[in-house]
């Protein structure tokens, strides 16, 4: 049989996915399934590693065939739903507790399935994201922050299985009103929030936080020192945060970098596959994003 690959779609994200795959995916649902070995596909929340086709004769049937593979799964349903959930049933369960950060990502094998048709069964074994369907949920924090963008920033430092440590020194691009900010405090390390306009006054008040009402872009690496960690949620148009990172990158300054990359409009698939083109770089998009991808260059541990 052919080799395939499963590309599963943030709700709301089909049309991006299947630009990005091109015209030999075919969509079930938000699953795209493409020929050939996993490619980049910064569009897919999760990405199934050669899927199976399991014919299946009954519910208890499907159950014993998912079994027999590995304990844990996920269920992504788009058809057959009420018979789909009858044979997770059987199937061990698998924790949907939010989380807490900051904490690990779950290490043990998390397969993802679906029903193609009432008899077909297609399973994966092996996907890029820990949680089920790739949807990370926290404990959420709903006094401290000034908005949810400090969700994105919990699940890609989750995803990454890294974050600052106290003591690393943080740049936070394009900081207000401090939602990112505010993350980096928590985790005690210290932070120079720029942006033009003032941060939240309780997260500026935060210990370790130093503000500074420039432009982000105005910022020259060569003034800023050395930096641990570098982020930015900067509301601006991709090209120009590429040349900003470019600067940055040149100067030698930073050691890990973690950026949202925001499409207005039309989605700019080319310059997003510029970030992911270089060197050391990943480029996602998370439960918690919108019409943006999330860019990550880390350091090796």
């Amino acid at each position: 049989m052919t080799q395939e690959t499963g590309y599963l779609a943030a709700e709301g994200f089909e049309a991006q996915l299947a630009e990005e795959l091109g015209s030999d995916a075919v969509a079930h649902g938000r699953l795209f399934l493409a020929p050939g070995p996993a490619r980049s596909a910064a569009w897919a929340i999760n990405t199934w590693f050669e899927p199976k086709r399991l014919p299946i004769a009954s519910i208890a049937d499907g159950a014993k065939a998912l079994r027999a593979i590995q304990r844990n799964w996920a269920l992504y349903a788009f058809a057959k739903h009420g018979r789909a959930r009858l044979i997770q049933e059987r199937l061990p369960s698998v924790s949907a507790k939010p989380m807490v950060f900051p904490a690990e990502a779950p290490t043990a094998p998390l397969g993802s399935w679906t029903l193609l048709d009432e008899g077909t069964l297609l399973a994966a074994a092996r996907c890029s994201n820990p949680f089920p369907n790739g949807e990370v949920r926290f404990v959420e924090d709903k006094a401290g922050p000034p908005n949810r963008a400090y969700l994105k920033l919990w699940e890609a430092l989750t995803l990454a299985r890294r974050w600052p440590k106290p003591g690393e020194r943080c740049l936070d691009l394009g900081a207000s009103p401090g939602g990112w900010t505010w993350v980096l405090a928590k985790l005690g390390a210290p932070v120079v929030a720029v942006d033009k306009a003032p941060l939240y006054p309780a997260i500026a008040a935060m210990p370790g936080v130093e503000a500074q009402q420039v432009s982000a872009f105005a910022l020259e690496p060569g003034e800023a020192g050395l930096v641990d960690w570098l982020f930015s949620d900067i509301v601006c148009y991709p090209e120009r945060l590429y040349r900003l990172v470019e600067r940055w990158l040149a100067a030698g300054r930073v050691r890990n970098f973690v950026c949202t990359i925001k499409f207005q409009g039309e989605t700019d698939h080319a310059t997003a596959r510029r970030f992911a083109e270089i060197p050391g770089s990943r480029v996602m998009h998370l439960h918690h994003n919108k019409h943006e991808l999330t860019w990550l260059k880390l350091e090796e541990p």
